[in-house]
């Protein structure tokens, strides 16, 4: 016989490596409905990102060493694709005979149980779009679920400064999707969004499979028909399942024509079922057109009014380190963002080399491997995208311990750089980058700190502010 109190006895689970981009905002969708959940991370070990972990805390979520004490029996373990199986937290739950899933495994249960999903697949700008769609569906008093690998500023407020999840009804769940562990297979949606395919974390051949995968398993596909690997996906599927969209795309069914891009935003003419509509957008750049096209795509194959979403858009207010103006002083710009492979880092230096500034470029790669896959392409990336007389600082390589081979590290990528015609200088400490940057700043200029899988970026780019204020003063 069941214990009565035992079957109402909530379920249990521990985030290893709760802080992460892709697990913070997991946690209090989990705990909302009622769920005990603790986490443990390195970076609380080590007494980083405090405003963090007191966030996390204030949601009701316990935070422990991660030493394996925070393992409860009947929990289960919740981690990152960065938790090694030699972490105390997975001997504990190996021990205890703790049930333990993956993030991505969790996020699928969650996003596949929903009546109606969204999830949002591609190489780059998949964070924007899921902000995009999140605060679309939020405006028009949709109240979804939004899990998303980046703060939304929409969303932001004190009682939430770090807003990448957006608690709303279950059964409307908008999702980010990552493919680089290959858990993109897991995902089910009512609608697919992929917006573009290029060289990240795996081979073409590789990424050809799984999002095509991806857009087989939805009751309808978005795609991006600019883009050529989205554009040959989207040709396999029936037509009655797809809704393509597009700048120059024909047979596309959402088209944005007449382009106005400024330094502040972005306007243009959306043509769709026959109709326009002006569409008027809050952050910069070609890209965050595309964004805006997958995201209102989005809305369409949900069969919600786009008139609606595109006056919630215009309000849209961006992402934390999607080209984040962090402040300005003395004349000096200094702008944080996410951009870490070759489209991203093209889209940010496009949009910022198309305003008056020279650019100080702070990039520190989020890893050994990243630059062993992709490093030839992020060189002709900085080269092709950078102006004479822009300047390019590399920091070594994210590294959080294990054998990766580390054979090809910045100084190599430097050097790449300055062979092929571009200006690049390999300073492996992070101070003295800061000193250089400070140092070469004159008034217009715009410093850019770029990169992923570190959080204390955002403080270098805030001390920089910081400090340049009493030398311009």
């Amino acid at each position: 016989m069941t214990d009565p109190e035992s079957a109402a006895s909530p379920p249990i689970y521990h985030f290893c490596g709760v802080g992460g981009s892709g697990m913070l905002p997991l946690a209090p969708i989990v705990r909302a409905p009622g769920a005990r959940v603790s986490g443990s991370d390195r970076a609380l070990d080590a007494g980083r990102l405090a405003g963090k972990f007191d966030y996390l805390r204030s949601l009701g979520i316990r935070l422990f060493a991660q030493d394996g004490s925070g393992l409860a029996n009947g929990a289960t373990l919740v981690t990152s694709a960065a938790v090694e199986e030699t972490i105390p937290d997975v001997v504990r739950a190996r021990e205890l005979g703790l049930a333990h899933v993956t993030r991505p495994q969790l996020l699928a249960r969650l996003l596949n149980a929903a009546a109606i999903s969204v999830a949002v697949g591609g190489t780059s700008g998949k964070s924007t779009v899921t902000g995009m769609i999140g605060w679309m569906l939020h405006a028009m008093h949709r109240q979804p679920t939004v899990m998303n690998g980046a703060v939304m500023k929409n969303f932001v407020s004190p009682a939430t400064p770090f807003a990448s999840a957006l608690v709303g009804d279950p059964e409307l769940f908008v999702g980010e999707v990552d493919e680089s562990d290959g858990s993109i297979a897991l995902y089910r949606p009512a609608v697919a969004v992929l917006g573009n395919i290029s060289l990240d974390h795996k081979s073409m051949d590789e990424l050809r499979s799984l999002f095509a995968g991806f857009l087989g398993a939805a009751n309808k596909a978005v795609v991006n028909l600019d883009d050529p690997e989205a554009r040959a996906l989207a040709e396999a599927l029936p037509a009655d399942r797809l809704v393509g969209f597009g700048l120059d795309a024909p047979g596309a069914t959402l088209v944005a024509r007449g382009l106005d891009l400024a330094p502040d935003g972005a306007r243009f003419t959306l043509e769709a079922g026959g109709e326009n509509h002006h569409v008027t957008l809050a952050v910069p750049g070609r890209h965050n057109v595309q964004n805006a096209l997958a995201a209102l795509g989005a809305i369409h194959a949900l069969g919600l009014p786009l008139d609606q979403a595109i006056a919630a858009l215009a309000r849209f207010a961006g992402l934390k380190r999607r080209l984040e103006t962090v402040g300005v002083a003395g004349g000096v710009t200094v702008i944080d963002d996410f951009a870490h492979n070759p489209d991203k880092i093209a889209a940010t230096l496009a949009t910022l080399t198309a305003q008056p500034g020279r650019l100080l470029l702070m990039f520190q790669p989020h890893g050994f491997a990243p630059l062993a896959k992709m490093g030839d392409e992020l060189a002709h990336t900085f080269v092709t995208g950078m102006r004479p007389g822009d300047r390019l600082y590399l920091s070594d390589p994210v590294y959080q311990g294990g054998t990766v081979d580390r054979s090809r590290g910045s100084e190599w990528l430097a050097a790449a750089i300055r062979e092929a015609g571009g200006d690049a200088i390999h300073l492996a400490e992070r101070a003295a980058i800061g000193a250089a940057l400070l140092g070469e700043a004159l008034p217009g200029d715009i410093i850019a700190i770029l990169g992923a899988r570190d959080d204390t970026l955002s403080e270098f780019a805030a001390e920089l502010v910081g400090r340049l204020a009493p030398s311009r003063a």
